[in-house]
């Protein structure tokens, strides 16, 4: 399997395919693989001939710098894990965080019509400034035909779909569900580094949403936010963070329920220190 570690050799390559008239998809992600990102990648074959998959840890994303340090690199064992997919026709571009910015590691600014003020926007400054700058360039260097991602960032999704709207980038954006573990907790790369305790407590994130979505179809958005409150204030090694449902479209929470809009559950919380999020549609 090739490993590219310059944009102009990963740039080189993808246009080479293209000219051929190979179609290229793309899967960005900062490392750490597991089966979530597996199954994007095999999503990706389903309508390309040759997968990229981008493994770099973007220092823009992060408000919380000792969050950045502890983030797992494994570059070697990501490889291997893509091998059991295709050695010949998924591409790895592994750069340096000065291939990405030069010496200028700082966010572009963006707006992306409202959705980066909401839940993840509350709670991580700049957060979606650095996804954008950070995307819009992966995409600059990569013009993959299409990119997958996962609907665990869920409001990431939304964004990056407004980012190529609103920039006019000719790339066609693929939400993919949510992979989850045997115990239902939405696989990501932190769950590495959960404590055996906080492991086998984390799953309650996710029965608690499926909990909620019943509770959803009987009771008010406000009666099902205060019943989650309740749940996690009695839970010895859980903290919440945040639970909102929202507007699929605007990402703004509910106040009074329509048959005509669609919802989702989103919720953030604390095992330990580690942030997980999750999230599920209602209806």
């Amino acid at each position: 399997m090739q490993v590219y570690y310059t944009k102009e050799n990963i740039s080189e390559k993808v246009h080479s395919l293209k000219t051929q008239g190979k179609s290229v998809g793309f899967v960005p992600t900062m490392g750490a693989l597991h089966d979530g990102h597996l199954s994007l990648v095999s999503r990706g074959f389903e309508e390309n001939e040759f997968m990229v998959v981008s493994i770099f840890v973007n220092p823009t994303q992060f408000d919380n710098p000792e969050d950045l340090k502890k983030y797992p690199r494994t570059l070697d064992r990501d490889v291997a894990l893509l091998k059991t997919l295709s050695d010949s026709k998924i591409l790895v571009y592994a750069p340096s965080v000065d291939d990405i910015y030069g010496n200028n590691v700082i966010s572009e600014r963006f707006s992306y019509d409202g959705l980066e003020f909401e839940m993840e926007g509350r709670f991580r400054e700049g957060h979606f400034d650095g996804v954008g700058t950070i995307v819009k360039r992966l995409f600059e260097i990569v013009t993959p035909n299409f990119a997958y991602f996962g609907e665990k960032d869920f409001q990431q999704l939304a964004i990056i779909k407004k980012l190529v709207e609103n920039y006019d980038i000719p790339v066609t954006i693929v939400g993919c569900k949510i992979h989850r573990e045997a115990s239902g907790l939405a696989m990501s790369s932190r769950n590495e580094r959960l404590k055996p305790e906080y492991k086998l407590a984390a799953p309650f994130i996710y029965k608690t949403l499926v909990e909620a979505k019943a509770k959803f179809g009987t009771k008010s958005a406000t009666k099902v936010t205060e019943w989650v409150t309740n749940q996690f204030k009695a839970h010895d090694l859980l903290e919440l963070e945040y639970f909102i449902i929202a507007d699929i479209e605007t990402l703004k929470p509910v106040k009074r329920k329509s048959k005509q809009k669609k919802y989702r559950a989103f919720i953030a919380a604390y095992a330990d220190d580690i942030r997980l999020i999750d999230n599920i549609a209602l209806n």
